[in-house]
């Protein structure tokens, strides 16, 4: 729902979100007054100590306010239950009840500063008890408004009180007023600086230069630019995000068409194709994760990695010359080592040199499929992230080949430097020397596999014979027309419902408004949603029939957007606008359509199990194509998915199973 509005401006908490958190400070609560109630019935005569005059009016005051704070959340807790995500209407008296609550701090804190000076007093001498219940008290207190602070902090809007300025419709069609224009103008640039200086406080730990701030800059405007265009609180997207799972899982659990099963037969030459393409990237998934280095390595084996790295790796080494950046002990290079199961003599060059749009990487002879092959590493840095999230569209033009293509921004910087390394340094007719007759293949996994990609086209005119396979990709990656040229050379390794493959700014675009919609037309109270959500998240069942005002309307109504459903979009946003049909007459979108490269192998589990742990897990691998990938899918998995354990389990798995067929 909107955000609520208290004190004149927006806070990043709804008039619903005060259940859950209010339920359990009552019961808190009720069990301190139940406790002081006790203690002060049974020393009830025995107040005649030394300081026992104070104690029996702290007691008595404490049972009072406590009383009353018992009563202001009842009401709280009662008032944010009624009405729905959409329908705050039930909910209109909840920001008094919020007053009177806060208001109760005051003489709460007084308390506490009155019981810690008893507490402090030694000449006090009453019952050890009665000290242990008080000093029991203050600390509660003081607990409990530390914690409301920190509350208060975590749920304050920076825009909150600027973002009532996007509210009015009469902003957005009066554009042509100069003193409107300017508003609007203050507020998007307020929104950037917001932003940026968050992004800057994260990456606090960096050291930063021009090109971060750059970075900074516009992916605070890309952050703004998404979240400016609708009203909605965290736990909104946490409620909306369990709706379309569980819708999802409905969706999965139907009968599916005869012709929907008989397009994912493929035949014998295409199924031929693909467990030899299976074959080679089980092979060469093993190249993109060891460009990890040791954090994957101690990962996969927590507890004898390090034995082994400090055994074995300082043994073997190349020469300081043939890597660059920083390897203290050696872990990364002897890391690589045990994964690849290459000798120190196979690798050309190794860098772990890493800065925003500039990512690790290492060049070897693979000599079991004589091949030289160039390893991109993924993300496992700010640095990386920053280029992750640099998604703005920047041209590529292949001469003779391709014009107007589009790329991720971050991405192809990174892939350039890598370009200039690979050719200006001659490291590429280094190998060439070495094993004239061995092809080029370049590997990575998840920003290693983008970069891989791109680079791949780069070299593509200079070593024809070259072969790219990219494990786990970013979504967002090539337009139409590079992502189909990239087919004769890229293969695509996608796992289950992995959602780096699926991130693009349409399909972000695409999930904000399924959140909105289903957000908006359920008929159920959040705190029911989130309750029935983490139950069938942790121990599964049937997912729930949530009733909803889409119930019973016909096919043509649904296209049209419900006035719940509005209310919750402060304006649209020119990606928002790609997304429907009539945005083809206006303007076009601001992020065009970016797919995943060359052609794709995705692999789901036999029996999918929604669960995260399950044993035995079975795998099959088809041809997919990109349309697979148009929409982002939530699941428990979608994260574990990516990881490139979990790819390299599921090559493996089908490799292995591959070869016991062939031996039958």
């Amino acid at each position: 729902m909107p955000g609520l509005v208290v004190f004149g401006r927006r806070w990043a908490i709804g008039s619903d979100d005060f259940v859950l958190p209010g339920a359990f400070e009552l019961f808190v609560r009720l069990v301190w007054w139940i406790g002081i109630l006790v203690l002060y019935t049974v020393h009830k005569g025995q107040f005649n100590c030394p300081g026992g005059g104070l104690l029996h009016s702290y007691l008595l005051g404490l049972l009072i306010l406590l009383a009353s704070i018992i009563c202001a959340l009842s009401a709280l807790v009662y008032i944010s239950m009624q009405g729905t995500i959409s329908n705050p209407g039930p909910r209109k008296s909840l920001p008094k009840i919020l007053y009177t609550r806060l208001l109760l701090y005051f003489p709460e804190f007084v308390w506490a500063v009155v019981g810690a000076v008893w507490v402090s007093d030694n000449s006090v001498q009453c019952e050890k008890t009665v000290i242990n219940g008080v000093i029991g008290t203050v600390i509660a207190s003081w607990i409990i408004i530390v914690f409301t602070i920190l509350g208060v902090v975590i749920v304050f809007d920076p825009l909150g009180g600027k973002k009532t300025f996007y509210l009015p419709d009469g902003v957005s069609r009066n554009l042509e007023s100069s003193q409107s224009g300017q508003l609007l103008y203050n507020v998007k640039s307020s929104a950037t600086r917001v932003w940026e200086k968050r992004i800057r406080l994260l990456c606090c730990c960096i050291v930063q230069d021009d090109d971060h701030r750059v970075a900074f800059t516009s992916i605070a405007e890309l952050f703004r630019n998404y979240f400016s265009d609708t009203d909605l609180v965290p736990s909104d997207i946490a409620a909306g995000l369990i709706l379309l799972h569980q819708e999802q899982d409905k969706m999965e659990n139907c009968p599916k068409e005869p012709e929907e099963v008989l397009c994912h037969s493929p035949s014998s030459l295409v199924s031929d194709d693909l467990d030899v393409e299976l074959e080679n990237a089980a092979h060469y998934m093993l190249f993109a994760a060891a460009a990890y280095g040791w954090p994957y390595y101690v990962y996969t084996n927590p507890y004898t990695a390090l034995c082994k790295l400090n055994g074995d790796c300082c043994r073997n080494r190349p020469t300081d010359s043939e890597i660059t950046g920083s390897d203290r002990y050696n872990f990364h290079f002897g890391s690589i080592l045990k994964i690849t199961g290459l000798q120190y003599r196979d690798f050309i060059h190794i860098s772990f040199h890493n800065k925003i749009y500039e990512i690790p990487f290492f060049v070897a002879l693979d000599h079991k499929k004589e091949a030289i092959v160039v390893a991109v590493r993924g993300t496992l840095s700010f640095e990386d992230i920053l280029t992750d999230l640099s998604a703005d569209c920047e041209d590529l033009t292949l001469e003779e080949v391709l014009e107007n293509g589009f790329v991720h921004k971050g991405i192809t910087q990174a892939a350039n430097y890598i370009y200039r390394k690979l050719i200006n340094d001659g490291i590429l007719n280094q190998a060439f020397t070495i094993a004239p007759e061995y092809k080029l293949v370049i590997v990575g996994h998840s920003l290693g596999g983008g970069t891989a990609s791109i680079l791949a086209i780069m070299l593509r005119n200079s070593f024809p014979t070259l072969r790219c396979y990219a494990f786990s990709p970013p979504g967002g990656l090539l337009s139409k027309s590079l992502a189909d040229y990239t087919k004769h050379f890229i293969v695509s390794v996608i796992v289950g419902k992995d959602l780096v493959a699926r991130l693009s700014m349409p399909n972000m675009e695409d999930l904000k408004r399924r959140i909105v919609r289903i957000v908006a037309n359920c008929n159920r109270p959040k705190y029911q949603i989130l309750l029935r959500g983490c139950w069938y998240e942790v121990f599964g069942g049937d997912p729930d029939d949530f009733p909803t005002e889409l119930d019973g309307r016909n096919q043509e109504a649904l296209t049209q957007p419900l006035l719940a459903e509005e209310s919750l979009m402060v304006h649209r946003s020119p990606s928002y606008n790609a997304l429907e049909e009539e945005s083809h007459l206006n303007s076009p979108p601001q992020y065009p359509h970016l797919y995943l490269p060359g052609r794709i192998i995705h692999i789901v589990e036999e029996c999918s199990s929604r669960r995260l742990c399950s044993s035995d897990i079975k795998y099959t691998a088809r041809w997919s194509n990109e349309t697979v990938f148009s929409s982002i899918l939530i699941s428990p998995k979608m994260i574990t998915d990516h990881m490139p354990d979990v790819v390299l389990k599921a090559l493996n798995s089908l490799s292995q199973e591959h070869g016991s067929c062939l031996s039958c």
